[in-house]
Parts: C-alpha cells; sequence; structure tokens
C-alpha cells in the first residue's frame, strides 16, 4: 500500500481529500540555506500523505501511522497550546495550521481531522518533518480557502519548524518539497527565494543516486545544529554583513586573521560551499552530471573536517562508494548522522550496495538501509 491508501485507511470519517509532499534529497549545498546562500535539493519519489476529513466542531485532530495517540486541539487553544511546546510529532502539523492562520489571516478555518502516512524514512536527513509539513500546508490551504502559493506554503513550512517545533533550519527542505520537478533539482538563492528547476539527466547518463540511511538518528533542535548555526552568524557579525552569503572564496584570508579557528573552519565551509552549489550548476548546464562528481565529494571533506557535521557512518558509507564506482559522494542533511548519498553508474548499485554492507559490518556498525532515490515531483493533492 502506498502512504495515500495508508492515511485514508487511518482516517476515521471520509476524507475530503488527500495531499501529499515527498522529503528531498540535497544533492549540494549544506546549512547554506540559514546563511542566506546556494542550495541544490531535488524531490524524491518517497512521500506522506495527509488525508483529510471535516469535523463539525473547532477541534483539529490529527494522528498518524507512526503514533499510536491522536492529538486534538480546539482552534482557539492553538497558540497557546504551541507556546508551551511538548507536543512531538503532533508539533509538525499543528505548527502547520497555527503558522498557516498566521500567513493567512484572510482563511476561513474549521475543524478537521487529519491522518497522516509517510514513506519518508525519519531521521536519515531525507527531510520528513518538510514532507510532513508540505503534506499538511497543502490541504489546509485548500480546505480553508486559505489561497497561499506554494513559495508561501513553504515558508509555513519553515515557520511551523522554526517557531512551532523549535528546530532553527532554513528554508531549502520545505522549497525542494514543494516545488519539486521530474528528472530535475531545484537551484534555490535562499536570500530571494528565486528558484531554477535544473535538469539533472541522470537516468539518460546511466547514472542513480544511491542512498545508505546509517540509521543513526539526529535531530535538527539538538545542539550541533545550534552551535553550528551560532558560529556562522559570529563569522557575519566579525566580517559586518547581513550573513555569510556576502562572504566570498576571496575573503577567506581575511576570515582566517580575523576569526579563532573553529569560527574560520564554519566560515570557511559556508562560502566553498556556495560556491560549489554555483559551480555544479554551472556544470551541468555545460557539461551534464557525469561532471559534477568531484563537486559532491568537496563538499563531504568541507562537512567532516571544517564543518565537523560528519559521523564515522558516514564517512564509511562516503569512502566505500567512492571505491564502488561513484563518480561523488557525500553526506546529505543537517549532519550529526543521517544519510550519505552516491552519484552511480546504474549497473554499479547492486555491487556497490553489498559492499556498502560488508563494509559497515566489518565496522561493526549497524546494518544501513541502502536504496536508490529518483528526482521527483513536489507537493500535489492525490485524490
Amino acid at each position: 500500500m502506498s502512504a495515500v491508501d495508508d492515511a485514508l485507511a487511518l482516517l476515521a470519517a471520509p476524507a475530503v481529500g488527500v495531499w501529499s509532499a515527498p522529503g528531498r534529497a540535497n544533492l549540494i549545498g549544506e546549512h547554506t540555506d540559514y546563511n542566506e546562500g546556494f542550495v541544490f535539493p531535488f524531490a524524491i519519489a518517497q512521500r506522506t500523505a495527509a488525508a483529510v476529513a471535516l469535523r463539525d466542531d473547532d477541534v483539529i485532530r490529527v494522528r498518524s501511522t507512526f503514533a499510536d495517540d491522536a492529538v486534538e486541539v480546539p482552534l482557539a487553544e492553538l497558540d497557546a497550546r504551541i507556546a508551551a511546546g511538548g507536543l512531538d510529532w503532533a508539533g509538525y502539523p499543528l505548527g502547520v495550521a497555527w503558522a498557516l492562520l498566521r500567513e493567512a489571516p484572510d482563511a476561513e478555518p474549521r475543524g478537521v481531522d487529519i491522518a497522516l502516512a509517510s514513506e519518508v524514512p525519519v531521521g536519515a536527513g531525507l527531510s520528513s518533518s518538510a514532507a510532513i509539513e508540505g503534506a499538511v500546508a497543502s490541504a489546509l490551504n485548500d480546505v480553508w480557502n486559505a489561497g497561499l502559493d506554494k513559495v508561501a506554503l513553504a515558508r509555513v513550512g519553515r515557520i511551523a519548524e522554526n517557531d512551532a517545533v523549535g528546530a532553527p533550519t532554513g528554508i531549502m527542505d520545505q522549497m525542494a518539497s514543494m516545488l519539486g520537478v521530474t528528472d530535475a533539482a531545484t537551484f534555490l538563492d535562499c536570500r530571494t527565494l528565486e528558484t531554477r528547476a535544473v535538469p539533472l539527466g541522470f537516468a539518460d547518463a546511466g547514472l542513480s543516486i544511491l542512498v545508505t540511511d546509517t540509521l543513526v538518528e539526529h535531530a535538527h533542535s539538538s545542539g550541533g545544529y545550534r552551535e553550528r548555526r551560532a558560529s556562522c552568524e559570529k563569522g557575519a557579525e566579525a566580517f559586518g554583513v547581513a550573513a555569510l552569503r556576502d562572504v566570498t572564496v576571496d575573503d577567506l584570508a581575511r576570515a582566517e586573521e580575523i576569526l579563532d579557528d573553529v569560527t574560520f573552519r564554519r566560515v570557511r565551509h559556508i562560502v566553498t560551499e556556495n560556491q560549489r552549489v554555483l559551480d555544479t550548476v554551472a556544470a551541468l548546464d555545460a557539461e551534464g552530471p557525469t561532471a559534477i562528481g568531484d563537486l559532491l565529494t568537496a563538499s563531504h571533506a568541507s562537512m567532516r573536517d571544517d564543518f565537523e557535521i560528519s559521523v564515522p557512518e558516514l564517512d564509511l558509507a562516503v569512502e566505500t562508494t567512492l571505491a564502488a564506482g561513484a563518480l561523488g559522494a557525500r553526506m546529505t542533511g543537517g549532519g550529526f548522522g543521517g544519510a550519505a548519498i552516491a552519484l552511480i553508474p546504474t549497473g554499479l548499485i547492486a555491487a556497490a550496495t553489498e559492499e556498502v554492507l560488508a563494509a559497515f559490518a566489518a565496522s561493526g556498525f549497524r546494518a544501513p538501509n541502502v536504496f536508490t532515490v529518483t528526482p521527483s515531483e513536489g507537493a500535489r493533492r492525490d485524490a
């Protein structure tokens, strides 16, 4: 059964519709989003579905296949419940409802039952949270006649994640989930929110994206993510700029002079990663996907050494897939766990998968989940 089928089965009343949104894999551009820089993610085929039924009262009731209990909140108490926190997984859908009402004051809220089901692995760096946010935002946008476009709905998702859940993330995940295009990645300027769908051409080149989900779970609301963001803000302040987007590779010599070692390395990652995104897009436009492998691998080295957000399992996945014939490989997502991606000839997938599983076993690590992802469509109404 699909996520749509599972969500409908979970709903205890006749549905008025089912909406879904995908997870995302970030091809390149990590931690650059909240620095107002450039990112290059793509939506994946694995999706989260939200089935919705109307109620006769003013209660929002959410339940999911990944939690035993439903959570109910009257609309009039939504502000207080969000402020109180402690909603766990329900903070995502309820946070979206709260943020949508803030962003669309002319909406027509009413009571709803929302049933969620997901195919997106949780904690794998594939943005299961943005998939929830995109599905629920799309559903409530229609049911409450809010009239927001997809970029505005991405903002709603980010507000929910930042202010309701407390994860200090940028807008990349939500934009990728909302705006995904089949066989393309979304080149996003996180300052202007301008986007361009860039054809990837993986299938035509005989290439695939192989994901190694290490099963080492991470949490964006945890201290490591916050510390990296604080270092970036410290670096921007030292340069007297609004964000590290305004610092270039040519400024790195000065950065090394005026910053402490740790802050400098954090800044160097962001500055060089922004340039790698631009170089990746340019290479795809000019030469196609076979030209981007070294950029992906350089991105991983920067995250491992300068930003220090990798873990041994991610490093092993990258090293093993490169040895198995990948053109490039890198961890993807916020770090401290999650998944690595590899751009690899499709014919080598089976052998590479076996080698990754063997390498993890030999290192005493938990067996990872290894699978492929395909650049796919963004948020939509399914039924």
